[in-house]
């Protein structure tokens, strides 16, 4: 069967010689790597998502963009990308740790609503955020944990059988001290991990990074399952570790997150997961930075958090704020202001002008060109956001493209940045190019080209021509609303 080997080797040689060269920097190893799926062709990619205990911020959401970067740009170089993000609805309690109050139980008594009326009505917020976010949510799978209880228990009892956990009177907990290798996330030693855990350790515990797998129930607990450890409910790592081999298999490729969750969550995850299978859990452990707030992490506890809600109370477009993540490397932290997110919001609005006009002049016809084979070459070292940028700003406003090339980047471009770019936002109100007259439209197509270029006395005398042909022209932050004028 030697021969048969060789045949297939052979022609996953050449499928896999199909696809484009990426490279990810993967929290692994520390390095930056080539990407190589484990089936030719196809992405198996894990995000950690929200506990629906209240409304996502803006902190909590770029680790989402993040993760809909990466899987526009495996898509983009043709791999078909099965996705999974999970909703917390149990298990994680107050402070992170294995002691104390769980978050969606407390969320419940404070709302009085029962803990499924509240994870109903935070997941449902948080898919809407998504949506503003242009993440198309059509094809990803948003499993909730207490949809998955029996399998959460069939794998602590696994790891009981293996003699890997050890029963307190609280609870089942993970022994990290039989899991060789115990943190290798992030390289922590011992005693980075002790200080890490964050938590106030159980009596009995026989190693302070020790975690709960199965919880002992409270007489007041509000979700609580009969199991061999006794009727309780899950810890919180556990269910990442059992949902992922439920929906995408025992050996995964890629694993997003914030990096807050790296050194104790995903390490524990790892030990879970690996100590059942004998296998890789993840090939490649990806994390975005936090977003700060005054020098600090954006984050509900420290009250320092702003909600998508807000902006777009404020008129500036939900996408604004996907432009301004995209102006720091997913792997850098990045610094929130009203005024540096309006100035992502006047950048976009400029791109947006452009686009409109370069659709126009090219006849949405697209050309191949080395700007675009620098943006793709861009985005696929390791996501680099801001450079892509700026190689975009640079060949819109440069007269060596000609337009049917400018378009080809924009379809890159919106491929992988999912700003919007090829069909921008219209205005409420405002007349579209089959209700006005062509020359009226050019001199709007004319005047959107010199507020691109900050030309602002060329717009102002265009803007004039335009209303003295009985046209109004206003500036929203959408574009520009075009009416007629009544008599």
């Amino acid at each position: 069967m030697k021969w048969l080997a060789r045949i297939l080797n052979k022609q996953e040689g050449i499928v896999r010689a199909q696809f484009p060269s990426i490279f990810f920097t993967n929290t692994l190893s520390g390095r930056k790597e080539i990407f190589v799926s484990q089936k030719p062709g196809v992405v198996l990619l894990y995000s950690c998502g929200p506990t629906v205990y209240a409304r996502a911020h803006i902190g909590n959401l770029r680790a989402f963009v993040f993760a809909d970067t990466v899987a526009r740009t495996l898509a983009a170089a043709g791999y078909r990308v099965h996705r999974v993000i999970n909703i917390t609805d149990v298990g994680h309690l107050v402070g992170d740790g294995d002691l104390g109050k769980d978050k969606v139980a407390v969320s419940a008594a404070r709302e009085r609503l029962t803990p499924e009326a509240i994870a109903n009505r935070y997941t449902k917020l948080f898919l809407e955020d998504l949506d503003d976010l242009s993440i198309d949510t059509s094809d990803i799978q948003f499993p909730r944990a207490t949809k998955y209880i029996k399998e959460q228990i069939a794998l602590a009892k696994t790891l009981e059988e293996k003699g890997l956990a050890y029963r307190l009177a609280d609870g089942l907990y993970f022994d990290t001290g039989k899991f060789p290798g115990y943190g290798k996330l992030g390289g922590l030693s011992d005693e980075e991990l002790e200080a890490g855990a964050r938590v106030k350790v159980a009596k009995g515990k026989r190693h302070p990074a020790d975690f709960v797998l199965w919880r002992v129930a409270k007489p007041n607990d509000l979700q609580q399952w009969d199991s061999p450890c006794g009727r309780g409910n899950p810890g919180w790592h556990i269910e990442c570790s059992a949902m992922v081999r439920a929906l995408l298999g025992q050996e995964i490729d890629i694993h997003t997150g914030g990096e807050d969750l790296a050194h104790i969550h995903h390490n524990n995850e790892i030990a879970q997961s690996e100590s059942v299978s004998g296998r890789t859990f993840v090939h490649y452990w990806m994390h975005s930075a936090f977003l700060t707030m005054r020098g600090e992490k954006a984050s509900k506890s420290l009250g320092n958090v702003v909600y998508l809600s807000d902006l777009v109370e404020k008129r500036l477009h939900p996408l604004s704020l996907r432009y301004f993540f995209f102006q720091a490397q997913y792997r850098t932290p990045i610094s929130f202001s009203w005024d540096a997110l309006a100035g992502a919001a006047g950048a976009l609005d400029r791109l947006w002008r452009v686009s409109r006009v370069i659709a126009r002049e090219s006849k949405r016809k697209s050309a191949d060109s080395e700007a675009r084979d620098q943006f793709l070459a861009t985005m696929r070292d390791d996501l680099a956001t801001p450079q892509a940028l700026g190689i975009l700003w640079s060949a819109l406003k440069s007269e060596e493209y000609t337009p049917e090339e400018k378009w080809g980047l924009l379809e890159d471009a919106q491929a992988h940045l999912g700003l919007s770019l090829l069909d921008p936002p219209k205005q409420p109100g405002s007349l579209a190019e089959e209700d006005v007259p062509k020359e009226i439209w050019d001199m709007l197509m004319r005047r959107e080209t010199a507020r691109a270029s900050r030309d602002f006395k060329k717009a102002d005398h265009i803007r004039s021509a335009i209303e003295r042909s009985g046209y109004h022209v206003d500036d929203g932050p959408g574009g520009p609303v075009l009416t007629q004028e009544t008599l």
